[in-house]
C-alpha cells in the first residue's frame, strides 16, 4: 500500500487573520476606545487571550464550553482590566456582539490560497484542525473561494477538549496510516510543538507572532517559514 501525505493545519490564526476582527472592534468602539488610549487592536488581542486562558482552563478541568461563549462573557472583564472603569457604561451588549461578529467574518491570510494550492500539487491532502465551529470555519473558506471539503475539518468541539492537550490532536493522527506522512501546520508555537509531542511532524510559520520565543518550547521543529507559501515550499523539501 502506497503511502499518502497530509498536512493538517491550525485555521485561525494560522490561515486566517484576526484583521476584519479589529476593524469591526474599530467601527463599532474605535473612538470612544483611543480616548482611552486603547487602540482596538489592543482590546481584540487582549480580548481573545482572556477567552483563551478561561477556554482552556474550563477544558483542562473537565468543563469544556465552546470558544465562542467565553468569548461574549469576557468582553467587560476585558474592558475593565484594560483601564474602563465602568465597562457597562462604555459599552452596551449590543455592541458587544457586533464586535463579536467580527469574528465571524475573518478572511483568509494572503498566501493561504497559495499555500494549500502547492501542497495539493506536490499530492498533500489538506486538512483543519480547529477549536471553532466548522460551520463557522468553513465559512472563511468558502468566501475566499478556497476549496476545503467538510469532511476534512476537524473540530475540538465534537472531542470536548481544547488545544494544546494532547487529546486535542491524537484523534486527527488517529485518521492516518503508521506509514503515512504526517505534518501539523501553524502560526502558533505553542500549538506545533504540542502536536509534534504526539507524532506530528512540525512547520511553524511567524507570520502572526513574528517572534516564536522557540526558547520556552524545547521543541525541534523541521520547518520555519515567514509566509505560508513559504511554509508549504518547506514541507514539500523536507518530505522529499
Amino acid at each position: 500500500m502506497v503511502s499518502q501525505k497530509h498536512v493538517v493545519f491550525d485555521i485561525v490564526g494560522t490561515c486566517v487573520s484576526f484583521d476584519a476582527f479589529y476593524n469591526c472592534i474599530d467601527k463599532v468602539l474605535g473612538d470612544r476606545l483611543r480616548a482611552h488610549h486603547i487602540t482596538p487592536r489592543s482590546l481584540g488581542f487582549t480580548w481573545m487571550t482572556a477567552a483563551e486562558l478561561e477556554f482552556t482552563f474550563l477544558s483542562i478541568s473537565e468543563r469544556y464550553k465552546p470558544y465562542k461563549e467565553i468569548l461574549k462573557a469576557l468582553f467587560f472583564r476585558t474592558l475593565y482590566m484594560m483601564g474602563i472603569e465602568d465597562p457597562r457604561q462604555f459599552a452596551t451588549e449590543d455592541e458587544r456582539d457586533r464586535c463579536a461578529q467580527g469574528y465571524s467574518e475573518l478572511e483568509l491570510r494572503p498566501g493561504a490560497k497559495e499555500c494549500f494550492a502547492k501542497l495539493r500539487e506536490a499530492g498533500f491532502t489538506v486538512w483543519g484542525l480547529t477549536t471553532a465551529d466548522i460551520q463557522r470555519v468553513r465559512g472563511y473558506f468558502e468566501r475566499a473561494g478556497v476549496s476545503m471539503p467538510a469532511e476534512n475539518f476537524i473540530s475540538c468541539d465534537s472531542q470536548g477538549v481544547a488545544k494544546p492537550a494532547l487529546a486535542a490532536y491524537r484523534p486527527a493522527l488517529a485518521r492516518f496510516a503508521d506509514d503515512d506522512v504526517k505534518w501539523f501546520a501553524a502560526a502558533h508555537m505553542w500549538d506545533v510543538t504540542a502536536a509534534v509531542k504526539v507524532g506530528f511532524r512540525g512547520a511553524y510559520c511567524s507570520v502572526y507572532e513574528k517572534e516564536s520565543c522557540a526558547e520556552i518550547f524545547d521543541t525541534e521543529l523541521e520547518v520555519f517559514a515567514e509566509t505560508l507559501p513559504q511554509m508549504a515550499d518547506g514541507i514539500i523539501s523536507a518530505s522529499r
